[in-house]
């Protein structure tokens, strides 16, 4: 399919279906040189509430860590807190790992919160403009009711950042009522057909976007 979209190079020049390669030559896919190191290994994962997202929890509460195979070693990228759910990657890659937590980045994450009640437009501004939590400021890049029915709203909202437990933060301080919070999407990676407790490997488009969304390249061998 690389191929036959014409973005595989050998060499430098666009690669034919059928096409033999030398150990020495250089293929290339959108850019990006290959093999990328074949030891390093990504999931996707759908977090259930309960779980929490530790290598190992003293309470014995069930980690992250027993949804995926045990072998190679793989550890949470950021963490969803023990009640909330949705997509969160696990990884031996730490500079793809970096790129996804770090501010500089710029990597947002995208979460829907079930609340209790209805939302203000005061509310929903009051979250973008910033919110004085205990460790700092917060702010949410965009917030936005999606949905409303009866007496329950559902608010998307877009962070670019991720402390402990901030999105609950941020919604408990403008008073709202929290009753589900969902991780739907990692920049530009949503896979609404993963089930609770589920988990599959990141594919090599969903890597490249990252790294395109961070602006930086991927390290090559």
């Amino acid at each position: 399919m690389l191929i036959a979209q014409g973005r595989v190079t050998v060499n430098g020049e666009v690669a034919s279906v059928g096409d033999r390669i030398l150990v020495d030559d250089v293929v290339a896919v959108d850019g990006v040189r290959l093999p990328l190191d074949p030891d390093l290994v990504t999931w996707l994962v759908y977090k259930p509430p309960g779980v929490v997202s530790t290598m190992d929890d003293p309470q014995d509460r069930p980690t992250v860590t027993s949804l995926v195979p045990s072998h190679p070693i793989t550890k949470p990228v950021g963490r969803l807190d023990l009640h909330s759910e949705g997509l969160l990657l696990m990884t031996n890659d730490g500079d793809l790992a970096l790129v996804v937590t770090h501010p500089r980045y710029g990597i947002p994450k995208t979460y829907q919160a079930l609340i209790g009640g209805k939302v203000t437009n005061a509310q929903l501004n009051q979250l973008t403009e910033g919110v004085a939590l205990d460790d700092g400021m917060a702010r949410a890049r965009s917030a936005r009711v999606v949905a409303s029915q009866g007496q329950q709203s559902m608010v998307e909202i877009v962070m670019a950042e991720g402390r402990k437990r901030e999105v609950r933060r941020m919604l408990e301080a403008v008073e709202l009522q929290v009753e589900r919070l969902v991780r739907t999407a990692i920049g530009s990676i949503v896979d609404r057909t993963l089930k609770p407790g589920a988990y599959r490997a990141l594919t090599f488009d969903e890597i490249m976007a990252l790294y395109r969304m961070a602006d930086t390249p991927p390290p090559t061998p």
